[in-house]
């Protein structure tokens, strides 16, 4: 989770003109596009713009989510007296939570892969958009 956090925070904080993404895909799509023409445009694809949007707005509902499982865990000792009488209810609950927790990581670990993309594929933009370091800046 600190990955996905510090991914979306260097994200944040790279991306000064989130409008240099418009019209931008990734590398992937990118390479599908030229092999089959606008036809994979049309399939639905976002664009760069609307990732940053997407993982910009999803970044508040992780947090806030998390903090509520942590209120919950704070809140939920006085139950666990309760639970240590049913002994099979809590290996099944102890399942789905090892397999909720394995479903948030692939998300998570996707979102952060998504992030630092869009991160490297910004920087490039820019790298491609400044002058040279010999050429007057007017």
């Amino acid at each position: 989770m600190e990955q996905y956090f510090s991914a979306t925070q260097r994200m944040e904080q790279e991306v000064m003109f989130p409008s240099l993404l418009r019209g931008v895909f990734p590398q992937q799509q990118q390479q599908q596009q030229q092999q089959h023409g606008a036809a994979a445009e049309a399939d639905g694809h976002a664009d760069l713009y609307e990732r940053y949007q997407q993982l910009k707005a999803i970044k508040p509902m992780v947090e806030k989510s998390l903090a509520s499982v942590n209120d919950q865990n704070c809140s939920s000792s006085d139950a666990d007296a309760s639970w240590a009488e049913a002994g099979s209810e809590d290996a099944r609950l102890e399942q789905r939570l090892c397999h909720h927790l394995a479903g948030l990581q692939q998300v998570l670990s996707h979102l952060t892969r998504d992030t630092n993309a869009l991160t490297r594929r910004y920087s490039q933009i820019l790298e491609q958009i400044s002058p040279s370091e010999g050429q007057p800046s007017w």
